[in-house]
C-alpha cells in the first residue's frame, strides 16, 4: 500500500508541525516510506533545541490534524522519541492507551498530545512498532465518547531510521 499523495500529503503536515511564531522554517525531505514520512529541521529552535529530526504519519481516516511522530534532537540528547496529535480534544481525566500490534502502552498526556513516559517506554514502542502491521492510540474526547486514531506501520521501520540518520552526525 502506498500512501496516496506522497511527500505531498506529508508535507503540509511536517510544515504545521514545525511552524514557529507564525513562520515556517526549512525542512528536508528525507524519504517517503509507505505511510510514513522522515523529515529533518536543519536550523536551530528559537528555544535553543537545535536541529531535530522526525518519522511522521497520519492516522488512517486523516480528517484532522492528528499525526504519530517518532524524533531525535541530538543536541538534546533525545532519540526515538514517541509523540502523538490526537485528533480530538481530550477528557481531561482519560487514559490514553496504545496499542501497537499485542503490546499495549499507558501514555502521559495533555489536552490533544500524548507521549511514552520515559525514555525506556519510548524504546519499547519503536521496538513493538518495528513488528507490528498497525497501532491505535485509544481515549475519550471532551465529550466523553471514545475514539481511537489508527496507524499503518507499513514503512514506519525505515522511516525511523532515516529520521535517526539524518541527525547522526550533528551533535
Amino acid at each position: 500500500m502506498r500512501f496516496a499523495g506522497g511527500v505531498k500529503a506529508l508535507w503540509p503536515l511536517a510544515l504545521s508541525l514545525l511552524t514557529v511564531g507564525g513562520a515556517a522554517q526549512a525542512r528536508d525531505s528525507l524519504g517517503v516510506f509507505e505511510a510514513w514520512g522522515a523529515f529533518r529541521d536543519p536550523a536551530p529552535a528559537p528555544s535553543g533545541g537545535g536541529p531535530r529530526c522526525y518519522a511522521i504519519a497520519m492516522p488512517v481516516a486523516a480528517k484532522s490534524e492528528g499525526f504519530a511522530a517518532v524524533g531525535s534532537w541530538p543536541r538534546q540528547r533525545v532519540r526515538g522519541q514517541v509523540h502523538f496529535r490526537l485528533s480530538r480534544m481530550r477528557m481531561g481525566d482519560a487514559a490514553v492507551i496504545l496499542n501497537v500490534g499485542d503490546r499495549r502502552f499507558t501514555l502521559v498526556a495533555g489536552q490533544v498530545d500524548a507521549w511514552a513516559p520515559d525514555a525506556r517506554a519510548d524504546a519499547a514502542i519503536v521496538a513493538a512498532m518495528r513488528s507490528a502491521t498497525s497501532m491505535s492510540v485509544q481515549t475519550r474526547d471532551a465529550r466523553g465518547r471514545g475514539f481511537a486514531d489508527t496507524y499503518m506501520l507499513r514503512g514506519a521501520a525505515t522511516a525511523i531510521d532515516a529520521a535517526a540518520l539524518g541527525c547522526a552526525r550533528i551533535r
